[in-house]
């Protein structure tokens, strides 16, 4: 039972992020602030999976590397999104969109 709470809890907020990035489109920095959500329930879902089997958490080290240097990546596209455009509308962003 405590095994299945620990799988449980990280999975629900796994789910939760993934449905505020897909609800809520409009802006850039609410979009960067669900996919740092949903990295971080990854880690833990990640975590937990390499205590439970008794492996080395030095790849749970290299994800949170990979992960802030894609916290950081977004970070400066939103800030020279916000230096041309003016603002962090992501409909402006979109090239495409007549």
């Amino acid at each position: 039972m405590i095994m299945f709470s620990s799988w449980m809890f990280p999975s629900i907020l796994l789910i939760l992020g993934f449905f505020v990035f897909v609800s809520n489109r409009k802006h850039l920095l609410s979009m960067l602030l669900s996919l740092e959500y949903i990295v971080l329930s990854l880690f833990l879902l990640l975590f937990i999976y390499l205590n439970l089997f008794n492996y080395e958490s030095f790849f749970s080290m290299m994800f949170l590397t990979f992960s802030v240097c894609e916290g950081a990546l977004g970070l400066s596209i939103l800030v020279s999104m916000i230096r041309t455009h003016g603002n962090d509308y992501f409909q402006s962003f979109n090239v495409l969109q007549c």
